[in-house]
């Protein structure tokens, strides 16, 4: 498996990965993958505990893409340093343009917020 998870990799980076994501064909990769007796689900598997590369599966094509690990506490660290050196009136536009979203957008910033933490 390790073999075969070389090459995609490999393969990734030869078209940009992983500053870009990468798209593959589904049908081909699968098939690769059974024709050296893998499981292909293992393998992406495989990519995303050790590699931390995630992939997304469509009908035509994986695209793939680098996860990128954080720490929440800069992040946080960053924002509350960010939030010290605005100015009054810098926060009141931020403000004014959150009342103005809609719902649905306040929603996605909200659950931002938690999964990082801040919230």
């Amino acid at each position: 498996m390790n073999d075969f998870i070389e090459q995609i990799i490999k393969n990734l980076k030869s078209n940009g990965f992983p500053e870009k994501k990468v798209s593959l064909p589904t049908e081909k990769m699968y098939e690769l993958a059974d024709s050296r007796g893998l499981n292909f689900n293992q393998v992406l598997d495989q990519l995303k505990v050790k590699q931390n590369i995630s992939a997304s599966i469509e009908t035509e094509r994986i695209i793939f893409k680098q996860d990128v690990q954080t720490d929440n506490t800069d992040m946080f660290a960053q924002a509350q340093e960010m939030l010290r050196q605005m100015s009054p009136e810098q926060i009141a536009q931020y403000q004014k343009m959150f009342e103005n979203m809609s719902d649905r957008e306040k929603e996605e910033i909200l659950k931002k917020g938690q999964d990082l933490g801040i919230i």
